[in-house]
């Protein structure tokens, strides 16, 4: 399958989420929709990014924005997760990397010098029609959920 390429719509997708549902791209037309890539529930680094989108989720949902939180945890760590950080939105579980490879975020990471395949923190904007406005990578946690809460609203 094909990396999403800006400007263009998004293959369609279909993914386990929490509260017992299945999220499907094209189920969401209508809507912007905001996929945020994390490596693990639970750790600090996903956590402040969960609370940081999870704090401004009332302005993105004034905004007619679904945010969807993605990592390869099981749907029973994302409903913990979820439940713990009190996350308006759904995680989607993608324990066989299929959404992760879509969007081309495994990659080589390094951990004290051990070298391993795992998920680069990345996020992707999706217009109203189904293509993708924007992308970030490599994101650093800090002032990331505002940045694209701002993009989103056009600031």
């Amino acid at each position: 399958m094909a990396t999403p390429k800006l400007n263009r719509v998004v293959a369609d997708f279909k993914c386990p989420a929490t509260g017992n549902k299945t999220i499907q791209l094209k189920g969401l037309r209508g809507k912007k929709v905001i996929i945020y890539f994390y490596p693990k529930d639970s750790t600090p680094g996903c956590t402040v990014e969960g609370q940081d989108f999870r704090d401004l989720h009332v302005k993105f949902r004034r905004k007619n924005t679904v945010i969807l939180g993605v990592s390869r945890d099981s749907i029973a760590s994302h409903e913990r997760f979820r439940d713990k950080q009190s996350f308006q939105f759904d995680l989607l579980s993608d324990p066989q990397e299929k959404l992760c490879r879509q969007f081309d975020v495994i990659k080589e990471k390094s951990l004290y010098g051990r070298k391993f395949m795992g998920i680069e923190r990345s996020t992707f904007l999706i217009d109203e029609a189904g293509k993708l406005k924007r992308e970030w990578r490599k994101v650093k946690v800090k002032g990331h959920a505002q940045a694209v809460l701002d993009e989103v609203t056009g600031n």
